[in-house]
């Protein structure tokens, strides 16, 4: 059972690079060029392997910015206090309109 959806681009590319150094060049994974290739032909795994190293590096850069959104957002407000307010309405202060006659 996998748990970690964590994803390290720099790992695959240390994995797939000696591979993909056996095979000089590739047409891109899933293209026409690709589909003609044989099964079992070294370029069509290259292909997918170069894929893959490149969705890794999409995941990767992904979570990096969403960890430095998080990190913005838990910077931007008094989040204790917000859920102290939220949590207790009685606590809120409105103030009375004054009006003159």
């Amino acid at each position: 059972m996998w748990t970690s959806s964590q994803v390290c681009w720099w790992r695959v590319h240390e994995w797939v690079t000696p591979l993909l150094s056996r095979v000089e060049e590739w047409p891109l994974a899933g293209s026409p060029l690709w589909d003609v290739l044989a099964d079992n032909d070294p370029v069509k795994l290259a292909a997918v392997l170069d894929g893959g190293r490149h969705w890794a590096l999409r995941i990767d850069t992904n979570q990096e910015a969403m960890a430095e959104a998080g990190r913005a957002i838990s910077k931007s407000a008094d989040w204790k206090g917000i859920a102290h307010r939220t949590a207790n309405p009685s606590s809120a202060y409105i103030p009375r309109r004054k009006e003159f006659v």
